[in-house]
């Protein structure tokens, strides 16, 4: 094979997850040990790697476009494409090249590097596995942090066992797997040590970490073990399925200070049938129960939900049930998605596929619903005074943005240099759904 020159560029593209987000870091880490320069993906590269997304036709979508944009900017470049649309859907991605392409499936990310640094530019390059067969985490250790960031992404595990009707993840992620603790713990240890003043737990189902491991540890054993080893960096925790939403883990989140309070819960559909169709574990009246508990023990917390609009069969009265149940339920936000019609699984063969315009009137009502619990959300918190991450005051307000604990975007006057840092804010008003604050100090003694 011959070898890229030493000066060469690299330009990576990421779409898609907190995870997918993660990985891209390790491999800017790798390829910067290597003493390769890793530019923007708008800039010429002598090497384009696209870590690709297919949650979504439109994922899909947006990922070949990556790809035709690498090819326009350097037409001679090794375009190397990894991530879960490379790993559903290969053969697209070859169909529509008109020049060699590497494609490294999900189970090969820890070689991705290699494979781009020592490529063979007349031969196309395939390296796939049967994903669902892979038992072990891609070690994928992240060295020199994510570029641009405040909060550094920590993944502890990878796969789903789900396979919900409407979900092609299983088919290009895998079973679900984990990333032994020593090797989890000693990433959040090289965050810190990098001056991450937050991480976040991530995976593609969190809460299923440890469950293939020999190690007796799950997922509210890591989090009391994390953060008690790092006592003045905040953790939050991504999106976490219903039912694993335990005792257990909100007792955690009222012990540990640095534990933000934080909740992101997938409903998906508020009707019972509805979710039967989808094949997921629950009832509208359990989904309740357990928000209304969540509430009970954390009052001030955000608890974000994820909704699916316009499933296939999903009537007007389904779809009221839904609205109805979260418009009573003490959330923050809605994040809401029209059904995507994804080929490869269960939901995209079935009947009663929803029109596009009802799927759309649908999500313009659901996103009316979010911003008025948010508003109700927010005002809560006027005259009180928070813990903000601050971020960046490069926005249209001139103004530093920044989070509370509870996942509050605050806006505030405050110089350029306090970003990464935890400061003081009193929130003041409400505009809409825009928040704005006070600086209080320079900066918390963390």
């Amino acid at each position: 094979m011959v070898k890229l020159p030493q000066n060469s560029k690299i330009a990576i593209a990421t779409l898609g997850c907190k995870v997918n987000q993660y990985e891209s870091a390790s491999f800017e880490s790798s390829f910067l040990a290597r003493g390769v320069e890793v530019v923007p993906f708008n800039q010429k590269a002598d090497v384009y790697v696209v870590n690709s997304c297919a949650v979504t036709n439109n994922a899909g979508a947006q990922s070949r476009r990556a790809i035709r944009k690498a090819i326009k900017q350097n037409p001679q470049a090794r375009i190397v494409v990894t991530g879960c649309y490379s790993q559903v859907a290969g053969l697209e991605i070859i169909e529509m090249m008109d020049q060699p392409v590497c494609l490294v499936g999900n189970g090969y990310k820890h070689l991705l590097v290699d494979y781009a640094l020592t490529p063979e530019f007349c031969d196309l390059e395939m390296h796939m596995t049967d994903i669902g067969t892979v038992k072990e985490c891609c070690h994928l250790p992240v060295t020199t942090g994510f570029r641009g960031r405040t909060r550094a992404y920590l993944k502890l595990q990878d796969g789903c066992n789900n396979f919900c009707a409407y979900c092609i993840v299983p088919f290009a992620r895998g079973r679900s797997r984990s990333v032994v603790p020593e090797l989890a713990l000693g990433q959040a240890r090289m965050f810190v040590d990098a001056g991450y003043p937050e991480i976040v737990l991530t995976g593609i189902h969190v809460g299923m970490y440890g469950k293939d491991l020999d190690a007796d540890i799950d997922l509210g054993q890591f989090i009391d073990q994390v953060t008690a080893l790092h006592p003045a960096t905040r953790f939050r925790l991504s999106s976490l399925e219903p039912h694993e939403l335990t005792d257990e883990i909100l007792s955690l989140f009222s012990a540990k200070e640095n534990l933000m309070a934080h909740l992101h819960i997938p409903l998906q559909s508020g009707d019972t049938d509805i979710l039967t169709r989808m094949s997921r574990t629950y009832t509208a009246d359990e989904f309740e129960a357990i928000i209304l508990g969540a509430h009970a023990a954390l009052p001030d917390a955000a608890i974000g939900i994820d909704v699916l609009v316009g499933f296939p069969g999903e009537g007007e009265d389904h779809f009221n049930n839904t609205y109805e149940l979260l418009q009573r339920l003490p959330v923050t936000y809605l994040h809401v998605f029209p059904y995507s019609r994804r080929p490869g699984t269960r939901a995209a063969s079935m009947d009663d596929q929803v029109p596009a315009q009802v799927k759309a009137a649908r999500v313009r009502k659901l996103k009316d619903l979010d911003l008025q619990k948010k508003q109700s959300f927010y005002s809560r918190f006027i005259g009180t005074t928070h813990r903000v991450l601050a971020e960046s005051n490069k926005n249209k307000h001139g103004l530093m943005r920044g989070f509370t604990e509870n996942y509050i975007p605050v806006l505030f006057a405050a110089p350029a240099a306090l970003a990464r840092t935890v400061v003081e804010v009193e929130i003041e008003r409400l505009e809409g759904e825009l928040v704005f604050g006070r600086l209080l100090q320079d900066e918390c003694g963390e």
